[in-house]
Formats: C-alpha cells, sequence, structure tokens
C-alpha cells in the first residue's frame, strides 16, 4: 500500500516537473540518488551477496534493464505528453499485464477470485477514467506519451514475473544492485540529452522534487514492493496497483484543488472490492517464489 501511495506522488510531481527537469535527468538523477542512499545501508549485505550477484549477471542484467532503467525514463517521458491522471489510470493495468507476463513465462494460471478481482478493480478505474459515463469512456484518446507508458508498463510486467528467480540475497543488496547497473545503464541516454542543450531548471521545486523521487519512490518503495512480491507473490503483488489512481485522486484534490466526485467513491470502492477479492489466498499463490 504505502509502496503505491509514494508511486502514485511520483507520477504526480513527474508531470509536475515537466519544462523544469528533463525526463532523461529526471530518471538518472533519481536511481544515482537512490542509489547512493541505499548503499551505506546495504553495504555490509553488499560485500556478502556480491559473489552471489555476479554469478547470476545475466538475470540482474534483465531484472536492472527492465524494472529499473526501461520503465521508469519511458514513463516520465510519457509524461511530457500526457497527463498524471491519464498515467495512473493506465498504471492500474499493471496487474493485468503482470498476469499476462506470469502465463507467458511460467504457464501460471490465476484462481477464479484473483481474475474476478482484476476485472472488478478494472472495472472501478474505468469507472474513474470514464467519470461515471459510458459515453465519455467510449471517447477517451491516446496521444503518444499514452504510447509510452504502456509500453514501459509491458515491460516492467517481465520485472516483475521475474523477481521470483532473483538472486537469493539480503533484498538491501538486490535493491542497490540493481539501482546502481539501472543508473549506469541510463547515464549514456542522460548525456545524449544533455548534448542536445536539455538542462535542469535551478528552482528550488525543482530540488525539491528530486529528493522526493530519490528517496520514497525508488529507494523505499522498491525495497516495500519487492518485500511483498516475496510474500505473496508477484500477482497479488500487482493488484495492489490499482491503489495508484485512488491515491492519485486524493492526492490530486489535496493538493491541485481538484474536485471529489461521486464517481470517484464509486471507482474507489470497486477497486477496493477487487483488491479483497484478489488477496484471498489459494494454494499454491500464483507467482510465489
Amino acid at each position: 500500500m504505502l509502496a503505491n501511495l509514494f508511486w502514485a506522488g511520483n507520477i504526480v510531481l513527474g508531470r509536475g516537473v515537466v519544462g523544469m527537469v528533463p525526463p532523461v535527468a529526471l530518471a538518472y538523477i533519481r536511481w544515482t540518488g537512490a542509489f547512493v542512499i541505499g548503499l551505506g545501508f546495504a553495504w555490509p549485505y553488499l560485500k556478502r551477496d556480491w559473489p552471489v550477484l555476479l554469478r547470476q549477471w545475466p538475470l540482474m542484467l534483465l531484472l536492472s534493464a527492465t524494472g529499473i532503467a526501461s520503465y521508469n525514463t519511458m514513463s516520465y517521458i510519457g509524461l511530457t505528453e500526457t497527463t498524471a491522471l491519464n498515467v495512473l489510470l493506465l498504471q492500474s493495468a499493471m496487474p493485468l499485464v503482470i498476469l499476462l507476463w506470469a502465463y507467458a513465462l511460467f504457464r501460471d494460471r490465476p484462481g477464479l477470485a484473483q481474475s474476478a478481482g482484476v476485472l472488478v478493480s478494472l472495472a472501478g478505474v474505468a469507472t474513474i477514467a470514464g467519470q461515471g459515463s459510458l459515453e465519455v469512456l467510449m471517447h477517451l484518446s491516446v496521444n503518444p506519451g499514452d504510447v509510452w507508458v504502456l509500453t514501459a508498463m509491458v515491460i516492467y510486467g517481465i520485472y516483475a514475473a521475474m523477481f521470483r528467480h532473483r538472486p537469493k540475497v539480503h533484498p538491501m543488496s538486490f535493491l542497490v544492485a540493481t539501482m546502481g547497473l539501472g543508473s549506469c545503464m541510463i547515464l549514456p541516454f542522460f548525456l545524449w540529452e544533455r548534448s542536445t542543450g536539455a538542462t535542469i531548471t535551478s528552482d528550488w521545486h525543482a530540488f525539491t522534487a528530486l529528493a522526493y523521487i530519490a528517496v520514497f519512490p525508488s529507494f523505499i518503495a522498491y525495497l516495500f514492493f519487492n518485500r511483498g512480491i516475496e510474500l505473496i507473490g508477484a500477482a497479488r503483488a500487482g493488484q495492489s496497483m490499482h491503489l495508484m489512481p485512488v491515491f492519485g485522486s486524493v492526492l490530486a484534490v489535496l493538493f491541485l484543488g481538484e474536485r471529489f466526485h461521486l464517481y470517484h467513491a464509486a471507482g474507489i470502492a470497486l477497486i477496493a472490492t477487487g483488491i479483497v477479492l484478489a488477496s484471498l489466498r489459494r494454494r499454491p499463490a500464483l507467482g510465489a517464489p
């Protein structure tokens, strides 16, 4: 739950700093900052676990590329051409993407309750997206920014599905290693972006946003979400992403002055019902490591 709260804040801020921080720079500073912060906490474990991580370097590269570098960079690029609300709503399809990847890679089949939960939650997302009107929902437009975000989601689904096979090391070791590798992968694109003349605006709003993004949706949220996957499996953890439009709507009301409507309440109720359904245990749990 907290991971999704922090991620919702990341999307709102990511949209808010458009024009102040270029998208690739935002991704690079986010993960470089999170790596520096996390290294101090993870160093004792990282020294012990380094041989294991090195032996499984192909998997580490895959997880870093899909869960850190590609997903976040592409999402920030998308935010330059679409709204934060659009991204929040699109992100809510992530549980379905994870289910599809879990089936494609491992032939995992969701249980009846889990499938029903995804469908009910998606109905809640559609209610919010369409403002309670089927006509509005049918006329929603997809722009290039939405395509960037959808592509990023498909890539992230690989990370979530493959997470069960991550190296058996301390969570801090794994997290800091993937952040460091992801930062290195983004670096060439960051240097290219700078060569085009894109620079960060010297504004305290931008630096405050960068500090928040480096700490909460990066280091802390990934640590929480990774632990969630370990405890309940990728599919059930992914289902929690339906909370992002809920938190995003609340943040928009509190900080952007947007109004709360009845369709928001109906959508939130459906999303909550879907999460409860998908959280019903079955044996074996889908996506469990």
